[in-house]
């Protein structure tokens, strides 16, 4: 197969371009396109064998739920049971945004997009390309990240090509995403509801809205094995890069990860450190990257994915990571991170 490639300017879009991947949508073909969190893959959320060939393109495990995006709430009318009076609250908060919300879903949502269970995740997404491609297209989307299963989340076309090339129809190139990690999902069936993947509306921005709002485990802790997961990122490892990765807490993380460097260098691996600018001269590793100021965790949150790809590019055999507080932001980071690396942590004590 040969992916189509075109460039689009979210701030002027050429409708012509989106008409084609519209139709390519509505034929059951798959299109990659930009949202503002990541890029997603979008299939036909209608169709049962065009979302099935998303679970082929990317190797992702066929008990791990897609999520709908829509560009109006008559389509949200369509897809789901009930709004439950929680959602409606978030609905005018936050949508169109980098939210998903998890509702009962309608008997016509197919059970390949949901994984076999009876609920659906649902996302309004605000980038102009997304929006306008769910318009002309007339249909909800179905789409999860843009890359291969269990690899970081693409945040430019350039990553979905890398990834997929060969393997979906058309792709979408509309710059770079803004947010680069991927919406919060926020399960509204649930009382009170549970944040189920952290993400750029944190848990602080939703309190105020809901008042009580419960954590998910397996946010912060490795999902018990067995568990079918509710939403995409719950379950499986995610985001890693071919390096093993392993993340570095404690009082004297810098000299701690020198000696590991100076290590594992005179056994032959080649080794890199994720960093932030104020720590990044501090490291004496072959490959030494920065996500970003820690003064600035949506820098760090819109960097990150990059930065990961960034070592499989310079061929880093290990990584080591700094680690950030599990706040605000920082909880989205870290909730990575830690998937990232397999839960691996060292203590520099």
């Amino acid at each position: 197969m040969q992916t189509q490639k075109c460039k689009i300017d979210p701030q002027n879009i050429d409708r012509s371009a989106i008409v084609q991947a519209a139709q390519l949508l509505k034929d059951g073909a798959l299109v990659a396109f930009p949202t503002e969190t990541v890029y997603g893959l979008g299939a036909n959320g209608w169709d049962a064998a065009a979302c099935k060939r998303i679970y082929q393109a990317k190797g992702r495990p066929s008990d791990n739920p897609l999520i709908l995006h829509i560009s109006n709430l008559d389509m949200l009318e369509q897809i789901v049971h009930e709004v439950p009076k929680a959602a409606k609250k978030l609905m005018d908060a936050f949508w169109p945004g980098p939210l998903t919300m998890i509702f009962p879903k309608a008997d016509a949502v197919p059970d390949a997009v949901t994984g076999g269970l009876d609920t659906v995740a649902v996302r309004f997404p605000s980038h102009p390309v997304a929006m306008a491609l769910i318009e002309v297209a007339a249909l909800p989307i179905a789409a999860p990240s843009a890359n291969t299963s269990g690899r970081p989340s693409p945040t430019s076309a350039a990553h979905v090509a890398y990834d997929l090339d060969g393997k979906i129809d058309m792709i979408l190139d509309g710059g770079e995403a803004q947010w680069g990690l991927e919406s919060t999902i926020v399960d509204v069936c649930e009382n009170p509801p549970m944040i189920l993947r952290p993400g750029a509306i944190t848990k602080e921005m939703i309190q105020p809205i809901l008042g009580d709002v419960a954590m998910d485990p397996t946010v912060l802790d490795k999902p018990a094995d067995g568990k079918k997961p509710k939403a995409p990122g719950m379950k499986y490892t995610h985001y890693a890069p071919k390096a093993d990765v392993y993340l570095v807490r404690g009082t004297h993380v810098a000299a701690y990860i020198n000696a590991l460097v100076e290590q594992k260098r005179a056994e032959g691996k080649r080794v890199g450190v994720l960093a932030t600018e104020e720590s990044k001269t501090l490291y004496d590793a072959d490959i030494v990257l920065s996500v970003g100021s820690r003064a600035d965790l949506e820098e760090v949150g819109a960097k990150l994915f990059g930065v990961l790809r960034e070592f499989d590019t310079q061929k880093a055999e290990i990584v080591y990571a700094e680690v950030f507080p599990y706040e605000a932001e920082g909880l989205a980071i870290m909730n990575r991170l830690q998937k990232s690396a397999g839960y691996r942590f060292l203590d520099a004590e």
